[in-house]
């Protein structure tokens, strides 16, 4: 695939300085980029290599000024770090999109219904009742099981599981893996001991634009007419579990190893590091920020904080208390310095008890 780079500004609403006649195929870094591909320069730091990159384009701000002879086509744009993104995206949709037919062995269900350009991978398995849209893409290994609705320009890649009634939005990308509709971690004690499984009989929305990375697991919901439900625009990490009828808001990021118990519901454009744990039945606040490994046991009402630790608490806070703790041997130390000191003036100096007998 190629493209001139007149072409690649049009899309970019940049203009360009040299010959826009040249033809891009493939992107590049600015120290790496070979004749042929485009890089940008964003950060100063890196200023140097504009010089001396063999890049055919470089994407740069409306603002530079170049200190010395450039050979490469330059793209003057207003922010080159998010038109080099936008590249990226474009590059990813042509690359991940190019499939389609269908490959043997492959099985679909009575009464489902499949869009145009859509790719089925061999050894793929579409249920009854299915819709899937246009332009989805569906890779080896994957189970869509029955009654299940998948929006257009989605990408399910090899091995990703999605039990019956699950509803998938447009534009999402699901990697290998994931598992989208399994049991919630239901079980009722009994007297003896044991526990008698709870069945569970919701399902898992996925809203559009939803990007969901790869082994992460998100339950259905327990009761039948309930869902677990990922608002539109989240972007959830690898390795995370989201439990039964958990709720997570539109725009929100869920990195590594993240684990949301039942039914807490995350706000809008939250932001949760690695390793964080989430208590169930709780509520968090729009535009919160978790660091990682935070421990979160009750609701956060307040939107706008920057949390950390366990029990979680303000960031600045927890930065405050742990430069006191690093210091917590020597502040020790030094309390039983202080102590030998007093010990030693009440030896010198003894109480003398008037009244005592003689």
């Amino acid at each position: 695939m190629e493209f001139t780079i007149n072409q690649i500004a049009a899309m970019l609403g940049g203009v360009v300085k040299g010959d826009g006649n040249l033809k891009i195929n493939m992107l590049a870094k600015i120290q790496d980029a070979k004749p042929g591909q485009i890089a940008f320069l964003s950060n100063p730091k890196y200023e140097q290599f504009i010089y001396t990159t063999h890049a055919s384009a470089v994407i740069v701000s409306n603002e530079f000024v170049p200190r010395k002879e450039i050979t490469s086509v330059l793209i003057c744009v207003r922010d080159p770090y998010n038109s080099f993104t936008v590249l990226l995206q474009e590059y990813y949709k042509m690359v991940s999109f190019q499939k389609t037919g269908i490959e043997e062995p492959s099985f679909i269900g009575k009464g489902s219904t499949v869009g145009e350009s859509v790719y089925r991978g061999a050894f793929s398995y579409i249920g009854n009742n299915v819709r899937i849209g246009d332009n989805v893409k569906i890779y080896p290994h994957v189970f869509v099981g029955d009654n299940i609705t998948i929006g257009n320009n989605v990408i399910l890649h090899p091995n990703v599981k999605l039990y019956a009634d699950t509803k998938i939005g447009n534009n999402c990308v699901i990697h290998a893996g994931v598992v989208i509709g399994s049991d919630g971690f239901g079980f009722a004690p009994q007297s003896d001991g044991t526990y008698k499984s709870i069945p569970q009989m919701g399902n898992v929305i996925i809203e559009d634009d939803v990007v969901i990375g790869a082994n992460t697991v998100i339950d259905c919901a327990t009761m039948y007419g309930d869902s677990t439900i990922i608002r539109q625009g989240v972007k959830l990490d690898n390795l995370i579990q989201i439990a039964h009828n958990v709720e997570v808001g539109k725009n929100t990021v869920i990195a590594a190893q993240s684990g949301i118990s039942g039914s807490t519901k995350i706000g809008e454009h939250c932001v949760i590091a690695g390793q964080v744990g989430i208590a169930g039945h709780i509520e968090i606040a729009n535009n919160t920020s978790i660091g990682a490994q935070a421990g979160i046991s009750k609701s956060i009402k307040e939107e706008g904080q920057k949390l950390i630790g366990y029990p979680v608490f303000d960031v600045k806070d927890y930065f405050r208390s742990y430069a006191v703790f690093k210091r917590l041997p020597d502040l020790n130390e030094r309390l039983r310095q202080l102590e030998k000191v007093v010990n030693g003036v009440k030896q010198e100096n003894p109480v003398i008890n008037d009244s005592a007998p003689s």
